[in-house]
């Protein structure tokens, strides 16, 4: 699946000292000077919109900051020596990346307000801190449902046990009539009554015959006619004309304080889907002899010019008279056909559904 990259937006970190949301690419806090701690994750920001400072999109690019190994204080990707101690960053961690953020939520155009959890005061969405007490913004963990609030009360199963148990007790009856017939043998005498025996030979002729298919997949010699795009298939690589699928944007952390925006895109492809007319062999008549008598014969085949034979067909069938009426039996070929001599007696065996299961001679 490709990923099409949309841009990079900036995260934020709370710093664990003083509370203060601070944004990705600022590598202390804003508010007490704190280095972020190496644990200390990264989140969305309140408002993502994608960058455009050409510095930050360097700065994400880069890849992974490196904290020191002496003080801790994070540095970009590419430093050789720590910002705050001068520290050699060779033995230094990385900070992780390819973590998915979340989803990416494109900025509705209208500011959001947020409220101190200090103080109660408002303040713009894009604020650190309060305008009015200089707390930190961090967003407000979810309420939890008021104490009075009565609990939800549990669904009662019994019903759907005592349904459950119907429906499988049903379905086990069914299950056990069904085999017991299946399995049921009931031997009756038959004679037999009448024989009958068909043979024919299809008469082949080249006829046009309109089908449809994918251009690619028309026969050569066809006639090609009106075609229109259709859908073919889906796949993960782009091609000329592909209608590109993407899914919901999300975010992937670079280690750098930012996030790139990608989607995971596919591409269907469609193909002219097209009429055409070729000639096919077909039957166009049929020779056809049959009798009742143990003496089948193939009919005689006038062809003209154009024709050649299809393939042969024959068909037998033998009714026995029996106490519970007529059975019609059908035999492979004209070997076992020719056994069954009008008047003669056959041991039959049928299940429990009436239907014939072997002929022995008595």
């Amino acid at each position: 699946m490709t990923q099409k990259s949309l841009g990079y937006v900036e995260l934020e970190w709370n710093c664990p000292k003083c509370g203060t949301p601070n944004p990705g690419g600022q590598r202390t806090c804003t508010n007490c000077g704190a280095p972020q701690p190496k644990d200390v994750e990264f989140q969305p920001a309140r408002r993502q919109e994608l960058l455009t400072d050409q510095s930050k999109i360097e700065q994400a690019r880069k890849g992974a900051d490196i904290h020191c190994p002496y003080c801790g204080t994070r540095n970009p990707a590419d430093a050789a020596i720590c910002s705050q101690c001068g520290g050699d960053l060779q033995g230094g961690e990385k900070r992780i990346s390819g973590r998915v953020v979340g989803a990416y939520q494109a900025p509705s155009g209208v500011e959001q307000q947020v409220t101190c959890p200090n103080c109660g005061a408002l303040n713009s969405e894009m604020n650190k801190t309060c305008v009015r007490c200089g707390a930190g913004l961090v967003l407000a963990a979810p309420q939890k449902l008021p104490t009075g609030t009565a609990p939800r009360q549990p669904i009662n199963r019994m019903w759907v046990y005592i349904g459950v148990a119907v429906v499988g007790l049903l379905t086990f009856v069914c299950l056990a009539i069904f085999l017991l017939n299946l399995s049921r043998r009931d031997s009756l005498m038959g004679t037999v009554a009448e024989v009958h025996w068909m043979r024919s030979i299809p008469i082949l002729a080249l006829v046009e015959v309109q089908r449809e298919a994918f251009i690619d997949e028309i026969p050569a010699g066809a006639q090609v006619g009106q075609c229109q795009p259709r859908y073919h298939h889906i796949q993960d690589t782009p091609a000329e004309g592909a209608v590109e699928v993407c899914g919901t944007p999300y975010t992937r952390e670079t280690g750098s304080g930012y996030a790139e925006v990608v989607q995971d895109c596919q591409y269907e492809v469609y193909q002219d889907y097209c009429e055409y007319i070729v000639q096919e062999w077909r039957a166009v008549d049929q020779a056809v002899l049959q009798g009742h008598d143990l003496n089948p014969r193939w009919p005689q085949v006038q062809l003209s010019q154009g024709q050649q034979q299809g393939e042969p067909q024959e068909t037998y069938t033998v009714i026995f008279q029996t106490e519970q009426g007529q059975i019609r039996y059908a035999p492979p070929d004209e070997a076992s056909f020719r056994r069954f001599s009008p008047g003669s007696e056959w041991m039959l065996t049928l299940n429990g559904f009436g239907e014939l299961i072997s002929v022995e001679g008595k």
